[in-house]
């Protein structure tokens, strides 16, 4: 992509990059106070049916996934115009969602600013290992390799070893402010969730609770895996690496029914979203309607996404993604 084009572009999307006070307040008030409601009406309700309290929960997923996408717009600063504003919100929904907001407002921004960058993979990516790295891997590594990229781990395992572990934990190199806010974090965290389990008691806790957040964190790991891995993503060493490029080619556009598409905060425009975050998600639909080159990003459908689940392994040489089949077949041909 020539150097002119890619500043053209820049500024072609620069205008969505303002946020609208009015559309923030009707997203919180479109997502938040429906899942209090659902949360609530799932905890009475088990006095009903005790399936009632599980279908508020599932129903409810939903708007966290949404309250997440609002704490996910708060770390980039693009949800409210004034910082402090962005950060009293985005530690609200962050204990909402499960997630520390210093942690993993810094280790998202370092995914941006590396993502489809070969030497820098490693902080809020999903490992991802080429045909060589894989080669040259010890068998344990190997195994551990595998195991991480099937889907019951990554889909099932996950969601529950993010939320309960990765994200209580914060890196050796973190500053005393993320450390501070993270231990915050997770004191209220434990003192709000062990009062309303003590208030409303265990099996309607449970099952108001689980479904939700399970569904919803199987969810926030399905749409970030499925817009970063898909057969011709766009990986480079530092040198040949580019912002742009790897905005428009290595992040998809995963086109959902407008329900879906509402329900995830638009984050399928995720080509949009990694060329300029300062975007806020109610604005990425139209910046990529009235930007003619966005369009040309690679588009996912649902029926598209399930076929990425194959795509394990990223093949430099010839710049796409291949299937442990596929290598196992390579590997086999050039030994026999």
């Amino acid at each position: 992509m020539e150097k002119e084009k890619k500043k053209l572009l820049r500024k072609m999307v620069k205008p969505f990059e303002n946020n609208n006070l009015k559309k923030s307040t009707i997203q919180i008030i479109n997502t938040i106070i429906p899942l209090v409601l659902l949360v609530t009406g799932g905890f009475l309700s088990y006095q009903l049916h005790w399936s009632l309290s599980i279908l508020c929960g599932v129903l409810a997923s939903g708007f966290l996934i949404r309250t997440f996408i609002i704490f996910h717009d708060c770390c980039h600063g693009s949800f409210l115009s004034k910082k402090k504003n962005n950060d009293l919100l985005g530690n609200i929904t962050g204990l909402m969602t499960f997630f520390p907001y210093e942690k993993w407002r810094r280790e998202h921004i370092i995914h941006h600013t590396s993502s489809g960058n070969l030497e820098k993979r490693g902080i809020g990516d999903i490992w991802v290992m080429t045909i060589e790295e894989y080669r040259d891997a010890s068998k344990f590594t190997q195994f551990k390799y595998r195991m991480y990229r099937h889907p019951f781990v990554m889909f099932i395992l996950g969601p529950i070893f993010l939320m309960l572990i990765s994200n209580r934990m914060n890196a050796k190199d973190a500053k005393p402010k993320e450390k501070r806010n993270t231990w915050m974090h997770n004191i209220v965290l434990l003192l709000f969730y062990v009062g309303m389990f003590f208030l409303v008691g265990a099996v309607p806790f449970m099952l108001v609770l689980l479904p939700m957040l399970f569904i919803a964190g199987m969810m926030g790991i399905w749409l970030f895996y499925i817009q970063h891995t898909f057969e011709d993503a766009y990986f480079e060493e530092s040198s040949e690496w580019d912002y742009v490029k790897a905005a428009i080619e290595g992040s998809s556009f995963y086109k959902l029914p407008k329900v879906f598409q509402w329900m995830t905060g638009n984050i399928g425009y995720h080509h949009v979203h990694h060329l300029s975050p300062r975007i806020p998600n109610y604005q990425l639909e139209q910046a990529h309607e009235k930007t003619p080159p966005l369009q040309h990003a690679t588009t996912i459908t649902i029926k598209d996404s399930l076929e990425s689940l194959k795509y394990k392994l990223y093949d430099e040489k010839n710049k796409c993604f291949i299937t442990f089949r596929e290598y196992t077949r390579r590997f086999k041909t050039k030994h026999v």
